[in-house]
């Protein structure tokens, strides 16, 4: 049992699927019998009153308990108790609703019969409100003795006061947005609120009676500017963060005090606004009361908390916390006939309690130990058998322990192998008629699993119709199935056409009935056709990649019958593909060599029919049950063309970093003339504005012109990104057939250029990239110490420029056709070993090296230098300090002896 806990003396739940807030309790003695009773009011419009008697604390409640039911026709937004009713100073109950406000008397009759007492409660007055009531607060205002007066604060801010049976008058707060708490200071005889700017302000009530009467907020505006009385505060207090509620507190050993509970601070003033102590929460308070002063000048304070916590502060000092079952939104201090202090709260679900602060005493006395004589060998032996589970745990390095089968939950993803005869594409933004492809996804369930979502993801700009589904249960041994479309979305063309369904499921057990959180995923591969239609094939183009193989070449209408058109042959050896998108690549096949060509106007589209080409030839020879199948890439490496894109990207990451700095200089621009517009109109004598408005019209359009074009360059940004990951793609794709990778190495390449799903201005492609090659040129691709100092900074950042990370990328190629390899454990000094015959190449002597080939001793047939003329499109970025670093390696024209076996 929990030493920090409040013990349950007494608790119910109020009614079924009710709301409750803070003004919903209220705990007075309401029949003036000397005793409280609690008051639970509810948004449903049902009063509950209740007077606990538990035979012993946590005793279920009684049905006499609840002495009162009954259900109102509005909700019931606060209740308080007072003296409310003229010619008596009983107490009576007042019930605020939305559009009225009603005061009741509640009164009881001794039972003579074997039900017990009877109670009612009887309707003294009412008053029909004009505006939508918020508040209310009561009080002997301008000190009037044996009644109290009602204020009501409505949601636009204004207050009306109504002297018990008859209406007085009518204020608007000034400057009043949202309406704030509200309460009545007695000693001051003032009105303490919590202004929508975030300000603790004083109104005197004398000052809001002598006020001129407003009907309307329009009469409130031109009564500030000069006729009758001025409503102005008696002081104010800036706290910086909206108020949950505001106590004044006056007990004897304390002097009186205004206490505000914010969203993280809780503040006490004196009367005249001066901050008397701040207490910062680590907590999101939920609501609070002051309650004594134990000490002298001190005030004892409970807060209850998001944490189910109750928290007793003396001033600042914490003294006490207590756990309670719920999350109070309101707390009350109430005195019964056989106990004194007991602290009531209210839930926003209807849970009431009554508790206590303590401890109960502990009855429970520890067993004594029998000793004996330990077994060493036994405990050896035991000692052995838990390190060989450890060991067998700690091999699977899984998050969930593995399920006894494997198969309890299974998901199959089936693509259509035709488009869809009515396209389902729709929210798009290409002009041209897009197609779109069936998904049927089947879930299926050995065993009983709840709670199932399931998500479908694909690569943008595709897009699903639908991405998210959930299903409440599937029953053992059934399937579920939902058939979805796919189609493009955006007008260019994806990175990748795979995607991947996950499901997640939970799996009751004995132990855990809501069940045990688990995963199943499965990956699918959208048809080419999907992005893509056949064209008549291009002679020319920009850019040519060629692929040799080492066996014989394959028809292309064997490797894409879904491309071929009614008026093509059945052996044809060139192809045509037209991206929706806009651009048309051309595959060639030769008749005589095994090689392919892929050639286009725009080198980052290569990637899709490159990829495309590969897998489906690697397929067709593995149907034929050929093993030795092998793709080649005899280069050199397009690095000019991908540096082009790298440029292209980082000089759009450069406009959003200015973007944002001509976007803040603007806005504090805007600021600063808001300000001194502001000084002139609260100028008592007018004063000329000095062309500021005009000044402020020009400043608000260039805000306007620069949000749209931040926007356009953030959009052309997630575009060229798109662009940059299918050219990162296509150059590992070619540096593994270069040099005739392993798949981990692969994998190794893969996650050194693609370490982004999608880069950000905190977090970019460029930096993170960079940080990726540099650690392997320092550890698996270093050949001398001097390789050690490579980009070895700790933090990431968004460099000045792209030239390093071009100079990173051209040596990590460089190393690879001198024989490096690529791995994550291999030590510096083993894999120089492994590169055999090659001198070593510092960092510092790679741009001389650049800028004479011969004496850097690079082969020809592997990479040089040439100038050639930007990509249209794209801006070339000049590199300082070296001739022409930003060329890179370029892809050779093709020779004459390979353009004899290519029909022109």
């Amino acid at each position: 049992m929990s030493l920090f806990k409040a013990r349950d003396w007494w608790s119910t739940v109020v009614g079924e699927q009710e709301e409750f807030d803070h003004g919903c309790l209220c705990v007075a003695d309401v029949d003036n019998s000397g005793s409280d009773k609690i008051i639970v009011g509810s948004y449903k419009g049902i009063l509950r009153i209740y007077s606990p008697q538990p035979a012993k604390p946590g005793a279920a409640l009684y049905p006499e308990e609840l002495i009162l039911e009954l259900e109102l026709q509005d909700p019931i937004l606060q209740m308080e108790v007072g003296k409310f009713v003229s010619g008596t100073e009983l107490l009576h109950l007042a019930v605020l609703h939305p559009r009225k406000l009603s005061v009741y008397a509640f009164s009881g009759t001794m039972g003579t019969v074997e039900h017990g007492n009877q109670y009612q409660l009887k309707l003294m007055y009412e008053h029909n409100l004009q505006r939508t009531a918020c508040n209310l607060t009561f009080g002997g205002f301008g000190g009037v003795k044996g009644r109290d007066l009602i204020c009501i604060q409505s949601m636009d801010g204004m207050l009306t006061f109504f002297e018990q049976e008859s209406f007085a008058f009518g204020r608007f707060l000034p400057g009043c947005l949202l309406p704030g708490p509200l309460k009545y200071s007695s000693r001051t005889d003032s009105f303490i609120t919590v202004s929508s700017s975030r300000q603790v302000e004083n109104y005197k009530y004398q000052v809001l009676a002598v006020a001129t009467d407003a009907e309307t907020r329009q009469d409130s505006e031109q009564q500030k500017l000069g006729s009758g009385k001025r409503l102005t505060r008696d002081w104010m207090m800036n706290i910086g963060e909206q108020a949950l509620d505001i106590c004044i507190v006056s007990f004897k050993q304390a002097a009186s005090s205004i206490l505000v509970l914010g969203e993280r601070n809780l503040f006490c003033f004196k009367e005249n606004g001066q901050l008397r102590f701040m207490k910062k929460l680590e907590y999101n308070p939920s609501c609070f009361l002051p309650y004594t002063s134990v000490l002298e000048g001190t005030i004892n304070t409970l807060i209850g908390n998001h944490n189910n916590k109750l928290l007793i502060y003396q001033d600042v000092t914490l003294k006490w916390v207590a756990q309670l079952p719920h999350v109070p939104v309101s707390v009350h201090v109430a005195n019964f006939q056989d106990l004194r202090g007991v602290v009531v709260t209210l839930s926003d679900s209807g849970h009431l309690q009554c508790s206590y602060l303590g401890t109960d005493p502990s009855f429970f006395q520890a067993p004594k130990v029998e000793s004996r004589e330990l077994d060493y060998d036994e405990l050896d032996t035991e000692m052995k058998e838990l390190h060989k589970v450890i060991r067998e745990a700690t091999k699977t390095q899984d998050i969930l322990p593995k399920a006894e089968n494997d198969d309890d939950l299974k998901v199959t993803v089936i693509v259509s192998p035709s488009l869809d005869a009515v396209s389902q594409a729709a929210d798009n933004t290409v002009d041209v008629t897009l197609p779109s492809t069936s998904l049927k996804v089947t879930i299926w369930s050995r065993l009983s699993v709840q709670d199932v979502k399931l998500s479908v993801c694909v690569q943008s700009p595709l897009a699903v119709t639908q991405d998210q589904l959930s299903f409440a249960a599937i029953e053992p041994g059934t399937s579920r199935s939902v058939i979805l479309s796919v189609f493009l979305k955006e007008n260019f063309p994806p990175a990748d056409l795979g995607g991947d369904a996950a499901v997640s499921y939970s799996t009751p057990t004995e132990r855990n009935p809501e069940g045990v959180p688990r995963i199943v995923q499965c990956t699918f591969s959208l048809p080419l056709n999907l992005i893509c239609q056949p064209i008549q094939p291009s002679k020319n183009a920009a850019h040519k990649i060629t692929i040799d193989t080492n066996k014989p070449p394959v028809n292309l209408s064997a490797l894409f019958p879904d491309f071929l058109r009614e008026s093509d042959d059945e052996q044809i050896n060139v192809l045509g593909f037209k991206l929706l998108s806009g651009a048309t690549i051309t595959l060639l096949a030769s008749k005589t060599s095994s090689r392919y060509r892929i050639q286009c106007d725009q080198f980052e589209d290569l990637w899709l029919i490159t990829k495309e080409l590969v897998q489906r030839l690697e397929e067709s020879f593995v149907r034929e049950g050929t093993k030795d199948f092998r793709c080649t890439f005899s280069g050199p490496l397009p690095l000019q063309e991908y540096f082009q894109l790298v440029d292209h990207h980082f000089e759009l990451r450069l406009n959003a970093e200015k973007y944002k700095e001509l976007l803040s200089e603007r806005a504090v621009q805007y600021r600063a003339i808001q300000r001194r517009l502001l000084t002139h109109f609260k100028d008592k004598t007018p004063t000329p504005l000095r062309n500021l408005d005009t000044l402020l019209d020009g400043t608000y359009r260039q805000l306007t012109a620069l949000a749209d074009a931040a926007e356009e360059n953030q959009a052309n940004l997630y575009q060229v990104f798109t662009r940059l990951k299918s050219g990162t793609q296509l150059l590992v794709q070619l540096i593994g057939l270069w040099q005739d990778l392993s798949i981990d190495q692969m994998t190794i390449l893969k996650a050194t250029f693609l370490p982004l799903m999608q880069d950000s201005q905190e977090l970019g492609w460029e930096e993170c990239v960079d940080a990726a090659v540099a650690h392997l040129l320092r550890t698996c691709l270093s050949k001398s110490s001097r390789d050690q100092t490579l980009s070895s900074t700790n933090q990431l950042s968004m460099p000045k420029d792209t030239s390093r990370l071009k100079k990173h990328i051209t040596l990590l190629c460089d190393r690879l056709s001198k024989g490096g390899r690529l791995s994550l454990t291999a030590d510096s000094t083993q894999q120089a070993a492994t590169i055999s015959g090659c001198q070593t190449i510092p960092e510092s002597d790679l741009e001389e090296r650049m800028a004479d080939p011969a004496a850097a001793g690079m082969s020809p047939n592997r990479a040089y230098i040439t100038q050639e003329q930007p990509k249209p499109g794209y801006k070339k970025m000049a590199v300082q300090g070296s001739p022409d670093i930003s060329c890179g390696l370029k892809l050779s024209p093709v020779s004459r002896r390979n353009e004899r076996n290519f029909p022109d």
